[in-house]
């Protein structure tokens, strides 16, 4: 990394994220989503109207068994973010899905997804005690190799499962990494 490893950070509670977080977590999802980041916000352009409201619902929903927020600051200033989230049902509780892995544009290849996705194993697997966890990525944007170098298999794929114009429809892909 450019300057050094990052901060990480979780949170587990929607108290113990500020205001001044939220606002940096909406701000941060704003500009992956309009640079073409696939972060659970498919037409941009989009603003705070949307972002903010999708915040509040993801902080709100934090608890230590079944959703937790990780976030990487360099120097203070949040360079990227992302939510593991579990059932808490028995059939389904040994595995979790990442949710809005993302980093900011311009400090992309500096580490800070790969920091942020090794802790996010770590304590899902250590801390949360899960078997396997799982996320869909939209084909089309490198999101599969990038995924696949941190251990990340492919297992299936929704053919042209996302529309994002008339004549542009992707695949979403499946993929799961083991913890065991």
């Amino acid at each position: 990394m450019a300057n050094g490893s990052p901060s990480l950070t979780q949170f587990t509670s929607a108290d113990s994220v500020s205001p001044k977080l939220q606002h940096a977590l909406a701000d941060c999802w704003i500009e992956v989503t309009n640079a073409g980041g696939a972060a659970g916000f498919p037409f941009p352009p989009i603003d705070h109207t949307q972002a903010v409201p999708a915040v509040d619902r993801m902080v709100g929903a934090l608890a230590p068994a079944t959703s937790r927020l990780l976030t990487a600051t360099d120097h203070g200033e949040l360079v990227g973010w992302l939510n593991v989230r579990r059932d808490a049902g028995a059939l389904i509780a040994h595995w979790g899905t990442l949710h809005h892995v993302q980093t900011r544009p311009a400090v992309r290849g500096r580490g800070y997804g790969v920091a942020l996705m090794n802790e996010a194993r770590r304590f899902a697997r250590d801390e949360m005690n899960l078997e396997q966890l799982h996320l869909a990525a939209r084909a089309g944007v490198g999101l599969e190799d990038f995924y696949g170098r941190l251990g990340w298999k492919e297992i299936g794929r929704w053919p042209r499962a996302l529309r994002l114009a008339p004549d542009d429809d992707r695949d979403e892909v499946l993929m799961l990494l083991d913890l065991l």
